[in-house]
């Protein structure tokens, strides 16, 4: 009859910590909408149905202007990300059309980065139009000639 009484008041001290523990982290997050994106990131992968070789998706948040926004992106994965690269830029090209897509360097886009750790691609036009694309590693002027790094595919079903 004892034990009753005492499983009870351990159920509630735990059942208080949890919710405290949430109350905790909602507070810490950057806004209410920071807090909400974070509990919906999982389902909303624009990239989950991309064969991705070299490249994994993140979620991450920028603050432009002090408005947060979260999104999903494509790096390059840690093994693709620490190999060494010298005498070029990365660049996405989709070799089937021949067309370039583009980087997302800060809240900037741009065509061409050099650093490794820039390559960051966001769901675009480019990435649902193109069924495979590539990131490559050399000249931009010669997209041929450029090793491939990296790379995304839609299979047909």
């Amino acid at each position: 009859m004892i034990r009753r009484p005492v499983l009870r008041a351990l159920t509630t001290a735990v059942a208080t910590a949890a919710l405290a523990l949430t109350a905790t982290q909602v507070a810490t997050a950057a806004t209410p909408a920071v807090a909400a994106a974070k509990a919906t990131q999982v389902d909303d992968n624009p990239f989950k149905v991309m064969d991705l070789d070299g490249l994994r998706a993140e979620y991450r948040f920028m603050c432009p202007a002090g408005h947060c926004v979260g999104y999903w992106s494509l790096v390059l994965t840690d093994e693709v990300a620490r190999k060494r690269y010298a005498g070029g830029e990365f660049f996405v090209y989709a070799p089937a059309k021949g067309d370039f897509g583009f980087f997302l360097d800060g809240d900037i886009a741009t065509r061409t980065v050099k650093k490794a750790a820039q390559v960051r691609i966001i769901d675009s036009e480019f990435t649902r139009t193109h069924p495979r694309f590539e990131v490559r590693y050399g000249n931009p002027e010669q997209p041929k000639k450029a090793r491939v790094v990296a790379t995304s595919t839609i299979w047909m079903r």
